[in-house]
């Protein structure tokens, strides 16, 4: 069967979490993807009809609900990776995911591989490809002992499983009694947004400092709409206080694999490259023609943005006309 777990835990607001797709489709391209979903007992016939949709072809469920953090989820996890013995722990790396990954890690003191952006097969087994020194070289790597755990990078691989007929079957777990941190009391934000999630987004306009203030920052924002794309920034944007930290792009923010990535005013310090670099296709536009993100960029334009970018999005908006 050459079984490949998939670990995926309820997202806060509901549903699975993101890039569960995503890691079902890798774990089908090397084996046969088995998902394991956690989460509150009215949601779990849910939760796995849709892992079933993305092409899980046996679904564990395990209820995982009420204030304790971390603990019963990795009890689950656990139980889940000794019945299915599997060659490859996926699991997309969200807040949620890379916690339950590193959990799991330690309970079964097996080896971790972190944002991953590919998965394959060889001749002695399963290797995963990592994007490292900011997007310069890609490597791969392997466990001589397993399984190995993976954290999955969001948007970094297009393959996807066909629907399977849902095979649902309940884990039986054991709780561990190991201590766990309790939620007292929480707030929720609320955040509306009509532009798609940075994480997940296919399309994104990214600005930095060449913008040179709050106020003009606003283009990038009018572009990203006209494309129905994300709004991103570089460090040095959110450090002067054009968009907010949530915005950032690169190593010390989110790393992104969208199918259009484009950078405006953007020089591209390795920091930023680090976390936009696997993107399908790279747009710069810089008036500096040395600027290094030009190194990286499909098709670069070297110019005064504040004529480009208007210009852009009135053609844009156009030809949506």
């Amino acid at each position: 069967m050459n079984p490949i777990l998939v670990l995926l835990p309820a997202a806060p607001a509901g549903g699975l979490i993101a890039g569960a797709a995503e890691a079902i489709g890798a774990a089908a391209s090397i084996g046969t993807p088995i998902a394991v979903v956690t989460g509150p007992a009215d949601a779990l016939p849910g939760l796995a009809e849709q892992a079933a949709s993305f092409g899980a072809a046996r679904v564990h469920t395990a209820v995982v609900e009420g204030a304790e953090l971390g603990a019963p989820a990795a009890d689950a996890f656990e139980a889940a990776a000794r019945l299915v013995q599997p060659e490859l722990v996926l699991v997309p790396a969200t807040v949620e995911g890379r916690e339950a990954a590193g959990r799991l890690a330690a309970r079964l003191r097996a080896p971790i591989a972190a944002d991953i952006v590919g998965v394959a097969r060889d001749e002695q087994g399963v290797v995963v490809r990592h994007s490292v020194y900011g997007g310069a070289y890609d490597v791969e790597s392997a466990a001589t002992y397993g399984p190995l755990i993976a954290t999955m990078r969001l948007g970094s691989i297009d393959d996807r499983a066909e629907a399977a007929a849902p095979d649902v079957q309940p884990l039986e777990v054991t709780a561990s009694g190991w201590r766990a941190a309790t939620i007292e009391s929480f707030e929720p934000i609320a955040q509306v947004s009509t532009r798609p999630d940075l994480r997940t987004a296919k399309r994104i306009v990214s600005g930095g400092r060449g913008l040179g203030s709050k106020e003009q920052f606003a283009l990038i924002e009018q572009l990203a709409d006209t494309l129905g794309a994300a709004v991103g920034a570089s460090r040095a944007a959110v450090d002067a206080g054009y968009v907010e930290p949530s915005a950032q792009v690169g190593q010390t923010g989110t790393s992104v694999s969208p199918d259009l990535y484009l950078a405006v005013g953007i020089s591209g310090a390795i920091q930023h490259r680090a976390g936009m670099q696997t993107a399908k296709t790279i747009v710069a536009i810089d008036r500096d023609a040395s600027a290094p993100i030009f190194e990286i960029a499909d098709l670069g334009v070297v110019g005064d943005l504040f004529t480009i970018v208007p210009q852009l999005t009135a053609a844009l908006e156009a030809r949506k006309g």
